[in-house]
């Protein structure tokens, strides 16, 4: 693969030492990485440093460092074990002994530290030698678990289609939640793995990925290479070299896993497709959905987008035949949906947050030894800090935003830029002592908890009290455990977590959404309620759902309670066309800031006239605005949209606009900026 370049040849720099005699990237993904570069308008550079393991930026070889291994000679084999004197040299030969085949070096030296001067008075009476490790295998796990489920008719006919096809197909794999989606991707698995070919999964959480990694190798009898943020540099980079060596055939990780090289992928797999984590926020900002469709087209092979709640892009993709539908529409094993009521909060009083009759509920619970899980969209204890006396509320200094109060550690923090402050001790507005807070977070439901049912066991799932490593993993299993009562959670208990003793949900505060300006709000709160309130119920035991809200006759409430997902979504699309918003429209959302006040929405101004005299008829572009959150970590914030029916058109014109706006905000240093293909936020 060889490209030419336009600087000058005295600006680059003479090549040091070739690090590796083949290409890091195989063809196919270089090629990929090119496209991915130029539809999110990235440097193709930067694009591929996405893609490689930390090591691999650092000029850390593709090839492992071959280990040094010892074995024992012909005349260290016929040794006698009085010949040999001191303690550790006595052990070494223990162990060779033991082993019966070559030793890794690693393993010799835990045998003391002072093994490696042992081992070297050994190899000088000639006892051992140094060798050539033998190749190490990725490991199997156990044999393929065959005690399989009977799949019902649906389930059936989806594994049938998927395992039907040839060459590039995609599938949008539409079940209810607990419809049994999981099995399909395994059975669809299985028959990859069969044919000699390898799996990429892809699953939006770290938290998700030890759960279904168990499950999967213990069905499909492989072991899986694992990729994600929160292995080491050490580790990423072995589990990117086995899947790139062919040796793992299942893959399974996170976003950026996605750009994993895999010389005999059959089949990518992308479990909650419509999850907001797919989205990278920053740097190359591209959807790893998006990528993973073009990934399966031009490796020719399918591609399945599992969710209870598919994107409105991907249901619209159904809709003109780019994806075939496969519905799961019945809970597995003859399991019930979840009945599900709404609490009409404007005739209860909850000062803390929970109505009398979830409380009841959550007794009731008690009683039968099941177990409740409460889920509610806000850390913290409150979300403001307020004077009774005179109307203050604690704001975050570098954002417009409110500081939350944490009361556990007796904090205000800011839950966009991180700003952390003592509690005030009076209102630094009128000297008022009369300090209240106003709301509820997971620690306040906590502790109103704790008083109203001290004997339940509690246990509160979110950013803060997950912070420590393995805290999720740890909490999981005490809840699988039954050493929990009552789990109090936001989004982190929503997604795919299996709870079969969780046969109540409470939602406490699902009205935020309503109040948004984001237009995908409405499709983001189907999606939220639908998952956290499938965690109620599992097969012999019903689950029950209770939702707090001020606007139970709400259309939103009225088809999550009929689980009535391609109504939603429909209503949703034709909405969206009246509009022309995505996925009706396509959008690219060019945001600046800057420390100074009004130099983000200046620049944003002068780049809008340098667009127009290169503006075709099919592309509109929006006025400069203040971003919707205007200041955020102490910088001013504005933003301009560009829109097309067509991205032939709205591509070609982006390429020549940011070509003009390098050579603009060259002159002005002081504010940054950046391009948003498919933005899924507004913000």
């Amino acid at each position: 693969h060889s490209e030419t370049s336009d600087i000058e040849r005295s600006k680059i720099r003479p090549v040091g030492k070739m690090v590796d005699h083949e290409p890091v990237v195989p063809e196919n993904l270089l090629s990929l990485l090119e496209w991915t570069s130029a539809y999110y308008h990235h440097p193709v550079g930067e694009t591929l440093f996405t893609a490689l393991p930390t090591l691999l930026h650092q000029t850390r070889s593709l090839r492992a460092r071959p280990k040094t291994c010892w074995a024992l000679t012909e005349s260290g084999r016929a040794l006698q074990d009085d010949a040999v004197k001191g303690a550790v040299q006595q052990r070494l030969l223990a162990l060779f002994r033991q082993q019966h085949e070559p030793v890794d070096e690693t393993r010799l030296r835990a045998v003391s530290a002072s093994a490696r001067q042992s081992l070297a008075r050994m190899a000088d009476r000639g006892w051992v030698e140094p060798v050539a490790c033998p190749p190490q295998a990725l490991p199997d796990t156990a044999p393929a678990d065959m005690n399989q489920p009977t799949l019902n008719a649906d389930q059936e006919a989806a594994v049938s289609t998927i395992n039907a096809a040839s060459g590039y197909a995609s599938f949008v794999l539409h079940g209810v939640t607990g419809s049994g989606k999981t099995e399909v991707y395994m059975r669809a698995a299985r028959n990859m793995l069969e044919q000699g070919r390898q799996v990429l999964i892809l699953t939006p959480e770290i938290g998700l990925t030890p759960q279904l990694t168990r499950r999967l190798e213990r069905r499909l009898g492989v072991k899986a290479s694992v990729l994600h943020s929160g292995l080491s540099d050490g580790e990423r980079l072995q589990a990117w070299r086995n899947a790139r060596s062919g040796c793992a055939r299942l893959i399974i990780g996170t976003r950026s896993s996605v750009f994993t090289p895999a010389p005999d992928l059959g089949m990518i797999i992308i479990d909650e497709e419509h999850d907001l984590s797919y989205k990278q926020q920053d740097g190359l900002r591209y959807h790893a959905r998006d990528v993973a469709l073009m990934r399966a087209r031009r490796e020719g092979i399918p591609v399945v987008l599992g969710s209870a709640t598919p994107s409105l892009e991907s249901w619209a993709n159904c809709e003109t035949g780019k994806h075939q539908l496969l519905s799961l529409p019945k809970r597995a094993g003859g399991a019930r949906p979840p009945a599900i009521d709404f609490l009409d909060m404007r005739k209860t009083p909850a000062p803390d947050g929970l109505s009398p009759q979830l409380r009841d509920a959550i007794r009731e619970q008690l009683d039968k030894g099941e177990q409740t899980l409460l889920f509610l969209n806000r850390r913290g204890y409150s979300p403001v800090l307020y004077c009774a006396d005179c109307g203050w509320i604690a704001p975050c200094r570098r954002c417009d935003a409110r500081l939350t109060y944490h009361k556990r550690d007796q904090r205000l923090r800011c839950h966009h830029c991180g700003a952390d402050f003592p509690l005030f001790e009076h209102c630094p507005d009128c000297e008022g002592k009369n300090l209240t807070s106003v709301g509820e977070g997971t620690e306040r439901i906590e502790e109103s908890l704790k008083t109203a049912i001290p004997q339940a066991r509690l246990l509160r799932i979110d950013r803060d009290s997950m912070s420590r490593k393995h805290a999720l993993e740890d909490a999981l299993a005490q809840i699988h455990e039954n050493a929990v009562d009552i789990l109090i959670g936001t989004q982190m208990l929503s997604k795919g977590h299996h709870f079969p003793n969780v046969t109540l949900v409470g939602v406490v505060n699902a009205d935020s959404a309503l109040y948004s300006t984001d237009f995908r709000a409405p499709e983001r709160l189907y999606q939220l309620v639908t998952q956290v309130a499938g965690r109620a119920g599992r097969a012999d035991k019903p689950g029950r759902v209770l939702i707090q809200t001020a606007h139970p006759g709400n259309a939103i409430y009225r088809q999550i309670a009929s689980d009535d997902y391609p109504a939603f979504a429909n209503t949703q699309l034709a909405e969206r066309r009246d509009i022309g918003y995505p996925p009706c429209q396509h959008f690219a959302l060019l945001r600046a800031e800057s420390v100074k006040e009004d130099a983000a929405l200046q620049f944003l101004e002068q780049a809008r006239h340098t667009a127009q005299a290169l503006l075709p008829d099919t592309v509109s572009l929006s006025d400069a605005v203040p971003s919707p959150m205007q200041r955020r970590a102490g910088r001013w914030r504005a933003q301009l949209l560009a829109q097309s029916p067509q991205r032939s058109a709205l591509h070609p014109f982006l390429d020549q606009w940011l070509a003009a706006l390098d050579q603009q905000s060259g002159k002005k240093r002081d504010v940054r900026w950046s391009l948003d293909i498919d933005p899924m936020e507004m913000s």
